[in-house]
């Protein structure tokens, strides 16, 4: 009984570590998507500048 009451805790001890890692990454592909976005708005931006300029 003792073994089984082992596996079943690693067994769920792999999900929450498989789910942690799994949010993490949620986590950076939104940050990643975010300063995407941030530098192509920069680049619009430096693009409409230099138009004004010349």
């Amino acid at each position: 009984m003792m073994f089984y009451d082992y596996s079943v805790a690693t067994e769920r001890i792999t999900e929450l570590h498989r789910e942690a890692d799994n949010a993490r990454v949620a986590s950076r592909l939104v940050a990643a998507r975010r300063w995407s976005r941030l530098a192509s708005w920069a680049e619009r931006q430096a693009r409409r500048a230099s138009h004004d300029l010349g």
